[in-house]
């Protein structure tokens, strides 16, 4: 199997590993199957434990490999990681003030369910901007086998792929379980949840077949995802898990959110 895999071309390679990612992460969002009813307490715990998993994935997963990768091109880290975390916060921002201006009247007897799609569609829109990177890097890692970079090796490359589609898993999740708190049955979430690590596949065949361009702007792109996770878990995951009544409990569901991936990605990196 392996001396097969070894054989192919490098852009397979980074596809085949990709898809993987992006299987683990449907894997994470199937959890919504095991929710029956919609209990507030249980949801609202998962969206507090979703937020802690995106704060520690902005950094593990995304600023501190952007300020390695940085490093190694020579580049001012802490400004080209600035800049990316600042633009990716000002995006978001943005879209929200945008979507302020076009929802409903807050006099609406719809108004709600607005804001309940505004949340949706941020957290949707940020976990599948921060699978954007995370794909390219699986990909630059089989391509620059091709370039004879330093540190290029097949289980170098393999090795990160495995360590992402881990770490997808509570991402998956960190989707699905809160779309179905807003009131989407379990099907539409799970699809939702999947939907969010399928640019990984796409993105793994872009960065092998770009490997030198799409290297040079990786540090940016991680960082600019890292931006509009964390604006995302500010403005609208923890404020809405603060919502009920036991606010301590969720906050500690927070906490092991953030535990659980910081595990992952310390221990797979």
């Amino acid at each position: 199997m392996l001396t097969w895999f070894a054989g192919l071309s490098h852009p397979l390679q980074a596809l085949l590993a990709t898809l993987f990612t992006w299987g683990v992460t449907a894997c994470g969002a199937s959890l919504v199957f095991l929710f029956k009813t919609v209990n507030k307490n249980i949801l609202d715990a998962m969206l507090g434990f979703a937020a802690g998993v995106m704060v520690a994935a902005s950094f593990w997963s995304l600023l501190s490999p952007a300020i390695d990768m940085a490093q190694k091109l020579q580049m001012v880290s802490w400004l080209a990681v600035f800049l990316g975390f600042f633009s990716g916060g000002v995006l978001l921002f943005c879209g929200d003030k945008l979507f302020e201006r076009v929802a409903l009247p807050q006099n609406d007897d719809r108004a709600g369910d607005n804001r309940s799609r505004k949340r949706c569609m941020m957290l949707l829109f940020s976990i599948t901007l921060h699978n954007i990177p995370e794909g390219m890097a699986v990909g630059v890692a089989f391509g620059a086998l091709a370039y004879g970079l330093e540190g290029a090796t097949l289980a170098a490359a393999v090795m990160l792929a495995l360590g992402i589609g881990l770490q997808n898993f509570p991402e998956g999740m960190a989707v699905s379980v809160p779309l179905r708190r807003e009131g989407f049955n379990r099907g539409k979430a799970f699809f939702a949840g999947q939907l969010s690590g399928i640019v990984e596949p796409i993105a793994g065949v872009i960065g092998a077949a770009l490997v030198l361009q799409v290297r040079i702007l990786l540090p940016y792109l991680l960082s600019f995802a890292a931006g509009a996770m964390i604006y995302v878990v500010v403005a609208e995951l923890i404020p809405e898990s603060q919502t009920n009544q036991r606010k301590s409990w969720m906050a500690m569901f927070t906490l092991i959110g953030f535990a659980v991936m910081m595990v992952l990605d310390v221990a797979l990196s």
